[in-house]
């Protein structure tokens, strides 16, 4: 279309909108509004089969198979950090929950660091016993995302 950049697949990495001086959290909702709600079920489901292998590699991890470290000790290298990302820079913007969301993904990624490093210096007993504080992270995380998820599939039906 003569210039005019076209709307992008969610999950791209930058979504433009065709409309021009329409704020961006209004070109968010509008995007969001043309998801259906299987869309939305699948996204999420999507973000959550990475939190649980986030949890599976880091519980492997410190039980002595090595993994790489990379992305258990970046937030924003693996696979729930990249989604945070880009929905929070894109459709799901809007939501106070994002910000949450954000923040308690580093934090238990900071938890994943301290657990790591206990497990490298030789404190096994003591990285594994502190998987429980990953645990109780990990739930809240789900809470918010099912939140999060209810809010938008209830806002795209109404």
């Amino acid at each position: 279309m003569g210039g005019q950049s076209q709307p992008t697949r969610l999950g791209s990495r930058k979504a433009t909108s065709p409309v021009r001086n329409v704020p961006a959290t209004a070109q968010a909702v509008a995007y969001l509004y043309r998801m259906s709600p299987e869309a939305i079920k699948q996204d999420f489901e999507s973000v959550v089969v990475k939190h649980f292998s986030f949890k599976a590699r880091l519980r492997s991890f410190l039980h002595g198979n090595g993994n790489a470290q990379g992305p258990l000790r970046d937030a924003d290298a693996c696979g729930m950090g990249q989604w945070i990302t880009e929905r929070r820079q894109g459709a799901y913007r809007h939501l106070p929950e994002m910000r949450e969301l954000d923040l308690k993904h580093r934090l238990i990624h900071q938890q994943a660091n301290r657990l790591m490093d206990l497990h490298v210096s030789g404190r096994h007993e003591e990285a594994l016993a502190g998987f429980g504080e990953v645990q109780v992270l990990a739930d809240n995380i789900l809470e918010l995302l099912q939140t999060m998820e209810a809010k938008l599939r209830t806002a795209q039906a109404g």
